[in-house]
C-alpha cells in the first residue's frame, strides 16, 4: 500500500485522446504515478510513448487538440481534472512549473531574463518586484551562471543556449513550486555543457525539496537524475522500478531494446578507389560583425567518406556549415568543391554549384513549411535544379519517399503537422536527395530524436550514403553518433581546430586536453557517474 504521508502527485486511471480528423484517438491508455515530495521521477520512451503528454497532465493541462477523457491527477489532494480555470492559474507557476526543451522558444526575446524571471512571483502574491530581482541574482548564483550580479539583465539572444537553460530552471524555481516538470532540458546541448545543466538541476531540486517528473529519452542521463523510472510505449505503462533495478535488471524486452539501441555501429566501408577530397578548405577566417568565430580552418572531406566535426557550443561548428553553403563569407580563405574555389556567396554560385552542395537542419520542425504537403516540399528542388515537372515530378517524388521508407501513397498528400519527428526528418533527407547533391552537411540531424528514432536516421544516412556514393559532413555533439558513423573526427574549440583525424585513432588516447574532456563529459549508464565527474574536476582545481 502506498504511503501517502508525503504523497505530493497521484496520478490514476490517466486516458488522455487526440483528435485526428473527426475522430479522437487515444495517446494515454489509463496510466498512472505517484510522486512523493523531493522525489525525481523519469519518464522514457521513444517518440509517440505519451511522455510529454503525460507531463503537462500534471499540471492539470493538455495541448490543443486534447482532451482528458477519464481518470484522475491530485496535487497535494486536490483534483486537478475538471477544476476551475481560476484555480488552475493560481496553481500552474506557483506550486506547479513547467522546463520546456528548448529555453530559446522558450523565453520573450524583447524582455531581459530578470524580468521575466520576475513575472511569476509577482503575479502570484510571492514578492515584490524588487524582491523577486534579488531573489533572482541568489538563484543564478545557485545555477552557477557567470556574473549572477548582471546576467539578468541580458536579452535571451545574449547567452548561451546552456546559461539560458538554467536560467529558465531559475525562473521555474521562483515561486519555490512543490512540482517541477523538466520536458527534455538538455536534449539540444553539447556534453560539457549538459553536465554543467544537470548538475545545477539536480543541485537546485534537492536542496529545495522540489518534486520532479524529468522526461527524456536519454538512459544514461535519466541514470543520474531520477529516483525512479518509468517506461512508457504508445501509451501505455511498459514498467516502473528504482533506478539502479531498472538499469541492472529491466524486466521487460521492449526496455531491454532501449538499452540495446545504444550500441549501434556503422558495418566498416570500403576504401572508394581514388576518391580524393571532394570537398577543401584552407585557411579560412569568419566573424559576425567585429567577433571572430572561426581562424585558420583547414580540412579536407574525402569522397564517399564521413567527416565528423564535434565541439561545445560557439565551437564555431554551425559557423564552419554556413560558410560552406555560402550563407555567410569568410574574411579570408578558400573553400573549393572537387578543385574548383566556391563563390563565398551562395547567391554567387551557378545553380548546378548550388544543387551539389546540400544541408539537412537540426530541426526539421522549423525546416519545412507547415503550409506545404510533402508533395510541395520534395517537388520544389526537382523543378528549381533539375527543371523537372508533371508526371515525371510526380514519379520522382514518390521514388524520393520509397528511397526514405515512407509510403508514398500514404504520405505524399501529408503536412508537416502529420507527421511525427523522425518522418519530418526523413522528409528533409528526402528534400536534400532531390537536388541529387555530391556531398550534404547533416547538421545535427538526430540531437532532438529519441534513441530508437535516431538510430533509424543514422541506418537510413549510412544506406544512402553506401547505395548514392554521398559524401557527409556531419556537426554533431554526441559522441555516440560520431563512434557510430564516421570515418574522420574533427575537435573544433573556439573557432580552431584542436585535433582531428581518423575515428578509431581519435578514441584512443593520448588525447588533445579537450578532446579528453569532451570524452569524459558523455554521460555512462551508472547513477554515480555525475558524481564522479564533478568530484574529479573539483579535486583537479
Amino acid at each position: 500500500m502506498t504511503d501517502t504521508s508525503d504523497l505530493l502527485l497521484d496520478i490514476r486511471d490517466l486516458k488522455i485522446e487526440g483528435r485526428s480528423g473527426g475522430d479522437w484517438q487515444p495517446i494515454v491508455k489509463g496510466v498512472g504515478l505517484t510522486l512523493k515530495r523531493g522525489e525525481i521521477l523519469g519518464l522514457i520512451g521513444e517518440s509517440g510513448a505519451g511522455k510529454s503528454t503525460l507531463g503537462l497532465a500534471a499540471m492539470g493541462y493538455t495541448k490543443s487538440g486534447c482532451r482528458i477523457a477519464g481518470g484522475s491527477v491530485k496535487l497535494d489532494g486536490q483534483e486537478l481534472v475538471g477544476a476551475p480555470a481560476e484555480r488552475l492559474r493560481q496553481l500552474r507557476g506557483k506550486r506547479i512549473a513547467y522546463v520546456a526543451q528548448s529555453a530559446a522558444a522558450a523565453f520573450n526575446p524583447a524582455y531581459r531574463l530578470i524580468r521575466q524571471y520576475s513575472e511569476a512571483p509577482v503575479k502570484h502574491n510571492v514578492m515584490s518586484r524588487q524582491e523577486a530581482e534579488r531573489d533572482a541574482i541568489a538563484l543564478y548564483r545557485e545555477m552557477q551562471l557567470p556574473n549572477p550580479d548582471e546576467i539578468g539583465f541580458r536579452y535571451p539572444h545574449q547567452v548561451s543556449g546552456g546559461q539560458l537553460q538554467r536560467a529558465m530552471t531559475a525562473m521555474a524555481m521562483s515561486c519555490r513550486p512543490d512540482l517541477i516538470i523538466f520536458d527534455e532540458p538538455t536534449t539540444a546541448l553539447d556534453v560539457t555543457t549538459q553536465i554543467e545543466v544537470l548538475a545545477a538541476i539536480r543541485k537546485v531540486v534537492r536542496e529545495h525539496h522540489t518534486a520532479a517528473i524529468y522526461i527524456t529519452h536519454d538512459l544514461a542521463v535519466v541514470a543520474q537524475m531520477a529516483d525512479r523510472v518509468k517506461v512508457l510505449l504508445r501509451g501505455d505503462e511498459v514498467e516502473e522500478a528504482e533506478t539502479r533495478a531498472m538499469l541492472s535488471d529491466p524486466r521487460e524486452d521492449y526496455t531491454r531494446s532501449l538499452w540495446a539501441v545504444r550500441d549501434f555501429r556503422r558495418a566498416p566501408k570500403s576504401p572508394v578507389p581514388e576518391a580524393g577530397p571532394i570537398l577543401k578548405i584552407r585557411g579560412v577566417d569568419a566573424s559576425y560583425g567585429t567577433h571572430k568565430v572561426l581562424e585558420g580552418i583547414d580540412l579536407a572531406v574525402d569522397r564517399g567518406q564521413t567527416m565528423a566535426v564535434v565541439g561545445e557550443s560557439g565551437s564555431g561548428k554551425s559557423t564552419l556549415a554556413r560558410v560552406i553553403m555560402g550563407l555567410l563569407s569568410p574574411d579570408a580563405g578558400d573553400v573549393d568543391l572537387e578543385g574548383a574555389a566556391l563563390p563565398p556567396l551562395n547567391r554567387q554560385r551557378p545553380k548546378d554549384v548550388q544543387r551539389r552542395v546540400q544541408m539537412i537542419h537540426q530541426m526539421a520542425d522549423t525546416a519545412l513549411n507547415p503550409k506545404h504537403r510533402i508533395r510541395e516540399v520534395l517537388g520544389r528542388p526537382l523543378e528549381f535544379f533539375l527543371g523537372m515537372k508533371g508526371a515525371a515530378k510526380e514519379a520522382r517524388i514518390r521514388e524520393l519517399l520509397s528511397l526514405i521508407e515512407l509510403d508514398p501513397d500514404a504520405f505524399i498528400d501529408r503536412f508537416p503537422s502529420e507527421l511525427s519527428g523522425g518522418q519530418k526528418q526523413r522528409v528533409c533527407i528526402a528534400r536534400a536527395l532531390a537536388a541529387e547533391p555530391d556531398f550534404i552537411i547533416c547538421d545535427e540531424v538526430t540531437s532532438a530524436l529519441d534513441q530508437i528514432v535516431a538510430e533509424g536516421i543514422l541506418r537510413l544516412l549510412d544506406r544512402l550514403q553506401r547505395e548514392m556514393g554521398l559524401t557527409y559532413l556531419f556537426i554533431t555533439h554526441d559522441l555516440a553518433t560520431v563512434r557510430s558513423i564516421a570515418d574522420w573526427v574533427v575537435v573544433m574549440q573556439k573557432g580552431r581546430i584542436v585535433e582531428q583525424g581518423p575515428k578509431d585513432e581519435m578514441f584512443q588516447p593520448p588525447h588533445h586536453p579537450y578532446t579528453e574532456l569532451l570524452l569524459s563529459s558523455v554521460p555512462e549508464m551508472d547513477p554515480d557517474w555525475l558524481d564522479g565527474v564533478l568530484n574529479e574536476r573539483r579535486a583537479a582545481e
